[in-house]
């Protein structure tokens, strides 16, 4: 039965390439239908490797941040993209995945790799629907036709170094398959996805998941809703799905009902729930969920936006309950869609700080209580440096510690076990408010006598503090900080080591922060 559920999807993406009319006796062309496998004629099939350890240097995450995945020539179609876990088993929302279709400046698709894929923040072990699916390993099956070139990247904004440790946070190996396609149409439509996430009161504005100009069709989402501090009272369930088809003022489609939309109703099931077309899954404190239009796509001629909000004849109590302070709701989504080029620009996309989930009343809570202990000693950073369990302890507000180049260890045979390291020059790089005044503190240790012992040249903001030798016992080096050395939100700490084959070590940094 497993195999008859495989049959099924690839019948069903061929059911939506012919019905959609761009395809009819073969499918763009190029890729293989299940009712053309018994045709001699067929194009060649490609496929490329990147990211894994076989591949060249330049595809892997140990040599760069970005990395492509494929650059391909046309006319074409890709008819799967898969790409491996990390070696850590988990992903959040480091990894950005972007395709550009014939050299085109901004990419169609732009998108956390995890929520592209049905998987929002990576929180769900398995997904299992008609074109995306999670276990182990992420795999689409959207076709994309392309005329002259198909280029695909990931880009990895994790705060560590190019090299073998950023490699372990990174899918490990990817490939894509494409097909030879010389007859494409001449309008044929380009495939497109986009992320967004916005904080908002959805009684004082409607959330606005997608804006399109052009003509094509509308074929799914993804989205989340949660409550989030400072009142977290839950989600409503009451707000409408709108879609405004060339330019229209009033929606052409409406769902009355978030979960209707998504193919439930009276709020989503108790348990999770994942069908080929539609799905939900817990998020948190709130709600996940997808939906595919294969059969019914929506098509527009001119121009597309996609909404969530209350209807016009919804109780007023609705938007009267979701206009208040304590009522603040937190949505993200992943429209997917063809079209013809060029797609609106979507303007910079969010950092990794901005693509974080906010927190919940609850994690609001919990961090205010573990935020105290450290605020009530004036320390607004605390970093155990090559730590695999919990190397950022503690951050305020506006504070993050980047290790810029090094590599974490975990093996001093000591009570603390860890540092980051280099055989040159250790890099790391604090983010902090601008013009704030304090205390940096360096706690060194040279575990384990390496080579006889370690000498290395402390360096801050480009001015020598010191050279520190015989600190097996741990050490713990004071470094007065100016508003004028934080003038650009940064502070740049070096760690230069003075023995050949020997390296620099740090082992944990804390800055105290004084009034002015």
């Amino acid at each position: 039965m497993r195999g008859c559920n495989s049959l099924f999807v690839i019948a069903a993406v061929y059911l939506f390439l012919t019905a959609s009319g761009e395809l009819q006796a073969a499918p763009v062309s190029g890729a293989t239908a299940f009712s053309q496998l018994y045709n001699p004629h067929l194009n060649d099939t490609h496929m490329v490797n990147s990211l894994w350890i076989e591949t060249p240097k330049d595809r892997q995450f140990t040599t760069r941040r970005t990395v492509t995945i494929a650059d391909i020539k046309g006319p074409g179609v890709i008819t799967m993209i898969h790409f491996a876990m990390p070696a850590t088993l988990h992903l959040g929302r480091e990894v950005v995945l972007r395709i550009y279709w014939d050299d085109e400046k901004q990419p169609s698709v732009e998108a956390p790799l995890v929520d592209f894929f049905c998987d929002p923040n990576g929180q769900l072990d398995r997904v299992n629907t008609l074109f995306l699916n999670k276990n182990r390993g992420w795999n689409c099956y959207f076709p994309m036709a392309f005329r002259h070139r198909a280029l695909i990247t990931l880009t990895n904004d994790a705060p560590d170094p190019v090299g073998q440790g950023l490699w372990q946070l990174s899918p490990c190996y990817a490939y894509v398959i494409w097909h030879d396609a010389p007859n494409l149409p001449h309008n044929v439509l380009y495939f497109c996805a986009h992320w967004r996430q916005q904080t908002l009161l959805l009684g004082k504005q409607d959330y606005v998941a997608l804006r399109a100009a052009g003509s094509g069709r509308f074929v799914g989402w993804n989205i989340t809703v949660r409550g989030v501090a400072p009142g977290d009272m839950g989600y409503p369930v009451d707000e409408n799905e709108k879609y405004y088809v060339d330019g229209a003022r009033k929606s052409t489609f409406q769902f009355m009902g978030l979960e209707d939309s998504f193919g439930f109703s009276w709020g989503f099931p108790e348990k999770a729930s994942q069908f080929l077309y539609t799905g939900w899954d817990p998020y948190y404190q709130g709600a996940s969920a997808y939906r595919f239009f294969v059969n019914d796509s929506i098509t527009f001629h001119k121009s597309l936006r996609v909404a969530i909000g209350f209807g016009p004849r919804d109780d007023p109590s609705f938007r009267k309950i979701f206009s208040q302070p304590d009522h603040v709701l937190q949505i993200s989504s992943c429209c997917y869609w063809y079209q013809t080029e060029p797609h609106l620009a979507w303007g910079k996309f969010p950092s990794l700080a901005e693509r974080q989930p906010a927190l919940d009343l609850a994690q609001q809570v919990q961090w205010e209580k573990k935020a105290k202990k450290y605020l009530d000693k004036n320390e607004t950073l605390a970093v155990n440096c090559g730590d695999p369990n919990d190397t950022i302890e503690f951050a305020d507000n506006g504070w993050n510690c980047i290790l810029s180049r090094g590599y974490g260890y975990n093996g001093f045979p000591r009570k603390v076990t860890h540092c980051w390291a280099d055989y040159h020059n250790l890099k790391v790089t604090i983010v902090c408010p601008k013009n704030v005044l304090g205390m940096l503190r360096l706690y060194l240790l040279d575990g384990d006598r390496f080579m006889g012992g370690r000498k290395e040249r402390i360096w801050v903001d480009g001015r020598v503090i010191g050279d520190f030798n015989d600190f097996y016992e741990g050490k713990w080096v004071e470094i007065p900080i100016t508003p004028a050395e934080t003038a650009r939100g940064r502070i740049y700490i070096r760690a230069q080591n003075l023995i050949p084959k020997n390296n620099a070590v740090i082992s944990a940094i804390i800055f105290q922060t004084k009034d002015q």
